[in-house]
């Protein structure tokens, strides 16, 4: 009887209760994803610091006062907010850590409302899991650098930029030309979403053509007159850009896993086989969901257009800059891009699968690969086994340097190296014997620094270290040769690819036939 009253059916009830518990039982799949995808950030927290995070606390380690005299090639918003949390929260390595995490959750939930703003709720919450479990943002998550601010500025005009479709203000407009500008603050290579965010606007922007001219005009002003106090920095980039190269030319492997999002290719095979299945056994397909042109124009700038400038200039030049961590600039976009391929799947609940199977991959690739679990490389245990070592009679260390720019820069002399940038490592982690710094590569200036280290060992019957990173080892066989006439040479140990040499000096009578010392290689004390 009140099912007759109010118009409907019992059966028609029953259905209605049965969909709202099949779509709250997708989202909770869906939070659980996310919350695992998040959970994959701190598997690195307690790692040490690398070399280029030490960097980062280098800039900031004298104070406020030179943040602006250091920071060169250091993008110059990151190291104020890095500077301030010191001051805050303190300087151990996961504190450090912390505004990077804050970033990259600010981020994820951009992510959400940029999508969002693009197709319905439940694909917005596909597209942010995509985001959240994509190794690049899960390294930049927890990276004491400033590509989780950088990617949090990128989503953040984005969404700004979606909602001019919505609005003829100027105001919104300058501020989408502030956070476009906000961007490049954060890292200069990150300029690359540009192009495609011209090419958003106008797929958004076209059904008023004065209106988009004129809005067009006020976010460009803004965005220029914020870029006035980069443009140093920017020439410092274009000037010096090939003493920043470090990684080979880029292959078209690494793109397609690029563009695949690493695990989600194999992700979308397996669901694909799965709804392969379904329609064998004709299970009812749910509702498509409608996409229009200029979603997918937004979705394909935001994400093909950044990724392949990077491919393209490192593959026509020998300025390299398809480096992983550079390529989180398309991450957005490029889940976008899948999104717009997973809406065609007509069964929701494979959306679901693909997502969940997405981060058992990635979890399953985190444990079966111990790299993928340490944040890179970090010189802490070679300089704590030096230290104890050295520093039991003052014994000089030869340390070479594993920042490229190192080999195109005039180094500094022996009491100057622990205050130098391309040392940074030892700014955060100490050591209270003498360093003599080396370049990275064993070029002219390898050769003349070593020699005249070597012939003042050697004058003044010193027993020395030598450490250097992997790509600097030919730097330790060149020492070990030169000076294997008057040294003993032990491998004290490889720690985190760090090698570690000490060289012992022999008595005269083992060093009868030793080297001549050149006086004038010896620079002046």
């Amino acid at each position: 009887m009140p099912s007759a009253i109010s118009g409907t059916t019992p059966s028609a009830d029953a259905s209605s209760d049965r969909r709202n518990t099949h779509g709250a039982c997708l989202y909770v799949g869906y939070a659980l994803a996310l919350i695992a995808g998040i959970s994959l950030w701190f598997t690195a927290i307690h790692a040490p610091l690398w070399e280029d995070e030490t960097g980062s606390w280098w800039l900031i380690s004298s104070g406020v006062s030179r943040l602006w005299e250091r920071h060169d090639l250091l993008f110059p918003a990151y190291p104020c907010i890095l500077w301030l949390s010191t001051r805050l929260l303190g300087s151990s390595e996961i504190v450090l850590r912390i505004p990077s995490v804050v970033a990259m959750l600010g981020a994820a939930g951009v992510m959400y409302r940029v999508a969002r703003e693009v197709f319905n709720r439940e694909l917005a919450l596909v597209a942010t899991i995509l985001f959240c479990v994509n190794p690049i943002v899960i390294f930049a998550a927890v990276d004491v650098r400033p590509y989780a601010f950088a990617v949090l500025a990128v989503n953040t005009a984005t969404l700004v930029l979606l909602r001019l479709r919505h609005t003829d203000s100027g105001r919104v407009a300058a501020l989408f030309g502030a956070l476009a500008a906000l961007v490049i603050w954060f890292h200069y290579l990150f300029a690359v979403i540009l192009p495609g965010y011209v090419v958003a606007y106008w797929s958004i922007k076209r059904a008023d053509r004065k209106s988009s001219w004129m809005q067009f005009a006020v976010a460009a002003t803004v965005f220029c007159g914020m870029m006035l106090p980069v443009v140093p920095g920017l020439k410092y980039l274009f000037h010096t850009s090939g003493s920043h190269v470090f990684e080979q030319a880029p292959t078209l492997q690494a793109l397609s896993w690029t563009l695949a999002l690493y695990w989600a290719g194999p992700a979308f095979i397996i669901m694909a086989i799965v709804a392969l299945l379904f329609a064998a056994l004709r299970l009812q397909p749910d509702q498509r969901i409608p996409i229009r042109s200029w979603q997918i124009v937004v979705c394909l700038s935001l994400g093909l257009v950044p990724v392949l400038i990077l491919f393209g200039v490192s593959e026509a030049t020998p300025i390299h800059i398809f480096v992983e961590r550079h390529r989180l600039v398309a991450v957005p976009g490029l889940a976008l891009c899948w999104v717009c391929i997973l809406s065609r799947v007509p069964h929701r609940i494979l959306r679901l699968g693909f997502c969940l199977g997405l981060v058992g991959l990635t979890s399953y690739a985190f444990v079966a690969t111990p790299d993928l679990r340490q944040h890179m490389f970090s010189w802490k245990s070679a300089i704590g086994v030096v230290e104890s070592n050295a520093s039991v009679d003052g014994a000089p260390v030869l340390m070479c340097s594993d920042f490229p720019e190192a080999d195109y820069a005039i180094l500094p002399d022996i009491n100057g190296t622990k205050a130098s940038r391309y040392f940074a490592p030892l700014s955060y982690y100490q050591l209270t014997v003498p360093v003599y710094g080396m370049p990275r590569s064993l070029n002219d200036q390898a050769k003349r620094r070593g020699t005249a280290f070597v012939q003042i060992a050697t004058q003044r019957h010193e027993r020395f270290l030598a450490m250097a990173y992997e790509p600097s080892y030919p730097i330790l066989d060149w020492i070990s040769r030169i000076a294997g006439e008057n040294y003993d040479v032990h491998t004290v140990g490889v720690y985190d690819h760090i090698k570690v040499l000490e060289f012992d000096p022999r008595s005269p009578r083992q060093a009868a036939t030793g080297v001549r010392v050149n006086q004038a290689a010896i620079p002046a004390k």
